[in-house]
């Protein structure tokens, strides 16, 4: 054999071994003293002692790291287990603080109020398990902003007493085209019992009543569970909220403008009878059933604003402090005091724009006048029915006047 044949011999010989002994490494031999086997040790024996030195607490924030449409109610929080938390901080990516407050047990921390909107928030939070080893957590996130979510205004206000015809009226900032969703998420609830069913008067307003007027002395609960509802399309409620609020006495007043008087009753039994005059044959007042929506002392009554203007455009009226006024549609019809007509047409003439007049004195403050007393014995949500007007019956949407649709057709209205 000559030298370079066997040369190439050895090489392959080599190579050959050399593959041997890789496949043997890799196969994870038997051999503890091979170079392989003893890196594989000291690699498990480093990732063992990096576990015990790493601490168990298990830090959780929400929303979570990167959240772009988050709530601004209660869903912020961190919590932990197996630990306590040792410190939490929360800013605006301004850097001001958000305060906040840890549970009993340090295992939790929330906000003390509700977050703003289309705003960006941080957290940073650390923890201890019970060997004393330290966790951190770190979350950055974006509540929702106006354009991406609505509200609604409600009434009547939490903690109020209200007449026994005042709805639940909710008006949306935005237009609601699941109507379903949002209805499924407000439930109204009375003490006495009562079915209460709600109305869609349009696709930002719902009102919702039993089919009788509300039982006197009772309490009626509003409870707005929104928080995350998609009302339309990309669009989210916010609001988690319950309002409690009271009826009062049983006041109904039947204004007859035939025969020019108001009779007031309450729980049934009449108790003052007084002198009115309503809308004039060419403006006659809204027959129907009216819920008062308003009161005021004193305001000022612009024609311009309800349309009655003369041909050179100017206001057929301008009374700029009209007093013990009640409003009873949205549409500009109020029952209200009036010192500029003569006495003797209370009872006998129907001179108004559609108002309802009572007999009073400029200022708002003679306590003997008719006006004054009606004024003073009324609260929001008491009902006044006007009849025999010639006029065609409110609208229910006119004000709170949902009353003139029966209950057939109110719950025709519902989206569930």
């Amino acid at each position: 054999m000559t030298d370079s044949k066997r040369r190439k011999g050895l090489m392959a010989a080599s190579a050959l071994l050399g593959g041997v002994l890789v496949l043997t490494a890799c196969s994870g031999g038997d051999d503890k003293s091979s170079s392989g086997s003893g890196g594989d040790s000291s690699q498990s024996q480093a990732d063992a002692a990096a576990a015990k030195k790493s601490s168990q607490a298990d830090i959780t924030i929400t929303p979570k790291d990167g959240s772009d449409s988050a709530s601004i109610n209660n869903s912020a929080a961190v919590t932990v287990s197996k630990g306590t938390l040792t410190g939490v901080t929360m800013t605006t990516a301004t850097g001001t603080a958000v305060a906040g407050t840890l549970s009993a047990d340090k295992t939790s921390w929330k906000p003390n109020a509700q977050l703003e909107r289309s705003t960006t928030y941080k957290v940073a939070a650390e923890a201890k398990d019970s060997a004393g080893l330290v966790a951190h957590e770190n979350a950055t996130f974006t509540t929702v902003s106006p354009a991406n979510s609505f509200i609604g205004t409600f009434t009547p206000e939490d903690g109020s007493t209200v007449g026994v015809g005042m709805p639940v009226s909710i008006n949306f900032d935005k237009q609601i085209t699941n109507k379903a969703a949002v209805q499924k998420g407000v439930t109204v609830t009375s003490s006495s019992g009562q079915e209460v069913a709600c109305h869609w008067f349009s696709t930002q307003r719902m009102d919702c009543r039993p089919e009788t007027y509300w039982k006197e002395n009772s309490t009626v609960t509003l409870k707005l569970a929104l928080d995350g509802v998609e009302g339309a399309s990309g669009v989210y409620g916010v609001q988690q909220k319950t309002v409690t609020f009271h009826i009062g006495r049983n006041q109904i007043s039947y204004v007859d403008a035939k025969t020019k008087e108001m009779r007031v009753t309450e729980d049934g039994k009449t108790i003052k009878t007084i002198p009115i005059s309503a809308g004039s044959p060419e403006h006659t007042t809204y027959e129907g059933i009216m819920v008062m929506s308003e009161k005021y002392k004193q305001t000022r009554m612009n024609g311009t604003t309800v349309g009655f203007t003369d041909n050179d455009g100017k206001a057929e009226y301008d009374i700029k402090d009209v007093p013990h006024a009640i409003r009873l549609t949205s549409s500009g019809t109020f029952l209200h005091g009036n010192y500029w007509g003569a006495k003797s047409i209370f009872g006998s003439v129907n001179t108004s724009h559609g108002c309802v007049g009572l007999s009073d004195t400029k200022g708002a403050n003679d306590t003997t006048t008719a006006a004054y007393w009606m004024y003073t014995h009324s609260i929001v949500g008491d009902v006044v029915v006007v009849s025999n007007t010639g006029d065609k019956t409110v609208a229910p949407d006119n004000g709170l006047n949902g009353w003139n649709m029966n209950w057939t057709q109110w719950k025709a209205g519902s989206a569930v």
